[in-house]
Parts: C-alpha cells; sequence; structure tokens
C-alpha cells in the first residue's frame, strides 16, 4: 500500500519557533538592507568610516519589530544586557551600544532618504521571480491605526465673530463673476485627495503617493455592530494577493481620508510595480463603491467584485436588486456566461420559465445580453448575485487575516512616533519585514518539501 505525503505547510509560527539566529538568518537572507544603508544612511560607499555600526542598527530595527520588543528604549536595553542578542543584531564585542539618540537619527535619515520603498519593490520582484505570486485575485481594505499623541483639545470661542449681514437678494452679474473666480481659486488651491476621485485617473503614482496627507486625524468606522466607532490616529491601505497573501501594495494616510480616494493609487502601484502579473479580479467591500474605481480597475484589464453599496437609488425597473433582468412574471434571469471579446454578460431564461403559460409570449426573451460598459458598476464579469462573484468576494478575507498578522506579529498598531512621516517610517518597515518573513516561509516550505520528496 502507498504511503501518501501531505505537502507541508510552513506557517509565521512554525517561523517564530525557530531559534533567534536562524530565525533572524532566513529574514534577513530574503531583505537588502544596502540601498537603506548607501542611500539613507552613507551617501557613498568611501570616505570617513562610520562611527556607528549601522547595518547592525537596521538589523536591531527590524528585530525590534519581529521579537516584538514595544520601544527603542527596551531595544536598548536588551542590547546592554543581552550580548548573545547583540551579537545576533550583528554588533561586534568592540562596538558601542548605540543609544536612543542614535536610533532616532537612524529613523530620520531613513524618513529623508525615502529608500524603503525600493526595497520592498526589491523583495517583491524577488517573490515574483522564485514563482511565490501567481495570484489571478487582489483584495484590498484598509484598518485604523491609532496615533502616539492625543487628539488635540478643541478650541471654543469665547465671543461669537459678528459677521456684517449678507446682502440679500440676486447678485449682480459682477458679484456672480467675482464669485466664480473665487470659486475657481479655491478648487485649484485644492490638494489631490481634497478633489473627488475621478481627478485621480489622470494623475501618475509618484504623485498620488508624495500628495496623501500622514497627519494624525479623527478617523470615524462601522463596527460590527453598526455602531459608529472613532479613533484618533492614521489609515493603514492594503493590497493583497489573495492565494499568496503577500503585500503587493500599501498607502500610509491620515484617519480621516476616505477608503477609497486610496484605492486608485494602490490599483496603479500594482499594475506598475508586477506589469507580468495577471490579475484577473480586485475584490473589495461596499467602501469603495465609486465609478472611478471601476474604471481604474477596467483600464487595468481586470474586473471588479466590489459590494454594492444602493446610496437610496430608486430601484431600477425590470432588474432585481443584482440588476439582473425580470421576466413578466418578475423573475430573475440566470447570469450564464461572459464574452470578453464584446465585452458582454449573456442571461438565459429563469428557470420557472419551464412551466410559465407565457414562455412561448413575444414578450419573453430567451436571451438577454449586456454590456458592460454600459454601467461598470452595476455590470461586471462574473454577475453580481452569481455563485461564482460571491466565491471571488469571499477571496477577500485573506486581507483581513494578512492585518490581524501584522497587528498580532508584527507590531502594526505600534507606532511610538508622534509625527506622521516618522509614523510611516515604521509603517513600511512592517510592510517590508512582512513580505521578508513570508518569503523566508516559502523557501523554508519548498526546503522542507524537497527533503520528504
Amino acid at each position: 500500500m502507498a504511503i501518501i505525503r501531505q505537502a507541508s505547510l510552513f506557517d509565521l509560527q512554525d517561523l517564530y519557533d525557530l531559534e533567534p539566529p536562524h530565525r533572524f538568518d532566513e529574514v534577513f537572507s530574503a531583505i537588502n538592507i544596502d540601498p537603506i544603508l548607501w542611500g539613507g544612511v552613507k551617501k557613498i560607499p568611501g570616505g570617513t568610516p562610520l562611527q556607528l555600526n549601522y547595518p547592525a542598527m537596521i538589523h536591531a530595527l527590524l528585530i525590534r519589530i519581529l521579537e516584538r520588543i514595544p520601544t527603542i528604549k527596551d531595544l536598548v536595553r536588551r542590547l546592554r544586557h543581552d550580548v548573545k542578542f547583540q551579537l545576533d543584531c550583528g554588533f561586534l564585542f568592540s562596538d558601542a551600544v548605540p543609544s536612543e539618540a542614535s536610533f532616532s537619527r537612524l529613523v530620520t535619515k531613513i524618513q529623508h532618504a525615502e529608500v524603503l520603498a525600493s526595497v520592498q519593490s526589491d523583495v517583491l520582484v524577488q517573490v515574483f521571480m522564485e514563482g511565490s505570486i501567481t495570484d489571478d485575485t487582489v483584495a484590498i481594505d484598509a484598518t485604523h491605526l491609532k496615533a502616539r499623541d492625543l487628539a488635540p483639545v478643541k478650541e471654543e470661542k469665547s465671543e461669537k465673530m459678528k459677521e456684517s449681514p449678507t446682502k440679500r437678494g440676486r447678485k449682480t452679474k459682477a458679484e456672480q463673476e467675482a464669485w466664480r473666480q473665487e470659486q475657481t481659486e479655491k478648487e485649484a488651491a485644492l490638494s489631490l485627495y481634497d478633489k473627488k476621485i475621478e481627478d485621480q485617473l489622470d494623475a501618475s503614482v509618484d504623485l498620488l503617493r508624495a500628495e496623501v496627507p500622514m497627519d494624525p486625524k479623527w478617523g470615524i468606522k462601522k463596527n460590527s455592530e453598526g455602531k459608529n466607532v472613532f479613533w484618533f490616529g492614521y489609515k493603514g491601505q492594503f493590497a493583497v494577493g489573495a492565494q499568496s497573501q503577500y503585500i503587493l501594495q500599501s498607502l500610509f494616510s491620515s484617519g480621516n481620508l476616505n477608503d477609497g480616494k486610496a484605492a486608485i493609487a494602490l490599483l496603479k502601484g500594482v499594475k506598475k510595480q508586477l506589469p507580468d502579473l495577471d490579475v484577473t479580479y480586485y475584490t473589495m467591500d461596499a467602501a469603495y463603491d465609486a465609478p472611478a474605481i471601476y474604471q481604474q480597475v477596467h483600464q487595468n484589464g481586470s474586473s471588479s467584485v466590489i459590494a454594492y453599496n444602493k446610496r437610496n437609488e430608486a430601484e431600477a425597473l425590470g432588474f432585481d436588486k443584482h440588476f439582473a433582468p425580470t421576466c413578466v412574471r418578475v423573475h430573475s434571469y440566470r447570469y450564464d456566461s461572459y464574452d470578453p471579446r464584446y465585452e458582454t454578460l449573456k442571461y438565459t431564461r429563469p428557470k420557472e420559465c419551464a412551466t410559465c403559460p407565457l414562455a412561448r409570449d413575444s414578450l419573453c426573451q430567451k436571451v438577454y445580453k449586456v454590456k458592460i460598459k454600459q454601467n461598470l458598476r452595476r455590470y461586471n464579469a462574473p454577475a453580481r448575485g452569481s455563485k461564482a462573484w460571491k466565491t471571488i468576494y469571499n477571496r477577500r478575507t485573506a486581507i483581513e487575516r494578512v492585518i490581524g498578522y501584522l497587528k498580532e506579529f508584527f507590531q502594526l498598531n505600534n507606532i511610538r512616533y508622534r509625527k506622521g512621516k516618522r509614523a510611516n517610517v515604521h509603517f513600511d518597515l512592517v510592510h517590508l519585514l512582512y513580505n521578508g518573513a513570508k518569503l523566508a516561509c516559502d523557501r523554508l516550505t519548498e526546503r522542507m518539501n524537497e527533503q520528504h520528496a
């Protein structure tokens, strides 16, 4: 009788079960810190030698997140009292232990250099070249992150400013022209994220990332009970492969930024970063139900699987709640197939037509076809309400799982910086370390499977 050996799955918990030196070696074998070292700390390889061991300091910053050490102060204390940990980070016996101020200056240098994005890109390209990313579905979602500082106290005006009463009646032509000019100047002065989402379609990825607000602000969201939850801080936006669970793109923003306004940057970033990745579907929740997002997904050559947000819209006559056509007796047509050549959805007769006396009537047609460009928000492949649509939408739980990993294992919600740009450094380090640890897990899994083969 043959013995069937099941393939091993090396998860994050197994990585944490390794001894610290082996765990660190596996993770750092997937991350090249040279761009951080030469781009952020030392501009050229030659010149005066550095007084501090910056490669070991960069490793220590990442190990602090991996080992769940809460603060830089605790990291410095452990480096001073644990010689083995000091050697695991890459320090030598002759090296002086850096102070908290030294680590703070290192974070500032990394912030100004803006090199973490290129390191994240290198890791992602490496993962793609090794064949670990074969996703046809990408899930997009956001999570809230609390700020280190408390919210500023709202100043109450002691005396109301007395304004002169406005003149009643119709404005003169000169006043109307001055008002229009003022409104035009106000709209031109708005930032890209203060305008409508449609204005982001023509913007580049670099511009979208450069103008994203990062200051801590009040945010609001609905919890599982449908009640409003408030927090002061930030939002982390992620685009994750539904099968591989790698972070393909991330964006750090203020807490008051609408989720939909961050989606265009993520969609364009995935297309630019991995042009050879054949993404068939993008799945999101109802917060991303905006026409501009459907248009951007269609421009990427993919299909949108996004929950519909009704927004007090009137019912469409002749269609059901999933916008499938209905017959005379209000039975829904069944989704049959999608023709990519003509971008057309095909619906066939309802099953109730078998016993319907009007089956051969001229009012009922056997096949109903709809072009998706007629309304990208209502029609996409597969059609809303179909079994295939629900199956793809359920893959969105992968991003919730990844966010749970980031908060539990990688200290995503432990932001220790007061400024948004410095908090963004922590966010990018978490993103980088997660993908590096995931790549290390995949390599270990492949190694174990080869040994068992």
